[in-house]
């Protein structure tokens, strides 16, 4: 009888060692699950991938087709005649592409200098906090500009490699919390054609943007585009914009006051004339309306 007791209990024993050793790996690959799961990615770091001129943090989801509206009116200087430059009017149409879920491709036509620009855009580091900890959004930016306005003088030898200008950009920021996003883009734009010898043909700049919460659907953004000095020509103004972003479901609104009448990179940093303090400020608005080409799999 004893033998048969001691026989059993250690059978009882043997299987709840089994048992308890099955629990432990189950827990340990349920802990494993778990960790990958609290890998929490930023999001919305901006309304659009666009602050109000550069690029912003965010890129285009896979699989949609964000179609963007610029307008940009005349300058308020220009006075009552010209309806304080609501006579007139800059205009970019825009199609930017999320390829994958970190590459974003687009083109897109401004009737200044009658650009047509492309860029491709892609994000090598993703603010998460969890079992991935990074700090801070990475994003490469490269774009081809084409100025495809009638040559100045169409009798002399032009190339059409002088047409062209390169943006070469990294977006370096942090979502700190709900309320508040902060980049830095520091730039390079190379123009195959400047106008004077005292030009240089390589231009650097740094971007800075920021975003600040208001509401769930409003935020307030500002962006400034620094030029180091003695690279462009006199009356080159740095770039400083400031406005409103207003999400309305598929629709984005973007309405800001600006002193660059561009909307494109190298336009925007090296084209800038307005002064804001002579009253040399565009009103504008963006339209970003988003379409799903490609649903995502499940």
């Amino acid at each position: 009888m004893m033998n048969r007791l001691l026989t059993g209990a250690g059978l009882l024993l043997v299987l709840m060692l089994g048992c308890s050793h099955r629990l432990v790996a189950q827990d340990d690959l349920l802990s494993l699950l778990g960790e990958e799961e609290t890998t929490d990615y930023a999001t919305a770091s901006f309304k659009t991938n666009r602050v109000i001129n550069m690029h912003s943090l965010e890129n285009t989801h896979s699989g949609v087709l964000d179609f963007k509206i610029n307008h940009r009116f005349g300058m308020l200087n220009q006075g009552a005649y010209d309806l304080f430059g609501l006579d007139n009017a800059s205009i970019r149409l825009g199609l930017d592409y999320g390829v994958t879920r970190n590459l974003q491709i687009g083109v897109g036509r401004s009737t200044f200098q009658k650009m047509v620009d492309g860029y491709a855009k892609y994000r090598i580091l993703h603010q998460s906090t969890g079992k991935r900890n990074m700090p801070i959004t990475l994003t490469a930016v490269a774009g081809m500009y084409v100025n495809t306005l009638k040559w100045a003088d169409p009798d002399r030898e032009n190339y059409f490699s002088s047409r062209l200008s390169y943006t070469f950009q990294a977006l370096i920021g942090r979502k700190f919390n709900d309320w508040i996003t902060v980049q830095l883009a520091p730039t390079l734009i190379h123009r195959n054609l400047v106008g004077t010898f005292a030009e240089e043909n390589d231009v650097y700049g740094i971007g800075i943007g920021v975003r600040q919460r208001i509401t769930r659907r409003v935020t307030l953004n500002a962006e400034y585009m620094y030029l180091l000095p003695d690279q462009v020509r006199e009356g080159i103004m740095n770039s400083f914009s400031i406005g409103a972003d207003i999400e309305t479901g598929g629709h984005v609104f973007q309405l800001h006051l600006t002193n660059s009448t561009g909307m494109a990179e190298p336009a925007a940093f090296t084209e800038t004339t307005g002064d804001w303090l002579d009253g040399g400020i565009h009103f504008g608005f963006n339209i970003s309306r988003v379409f799903t080409i490609v649903k995502p799999k499940i």
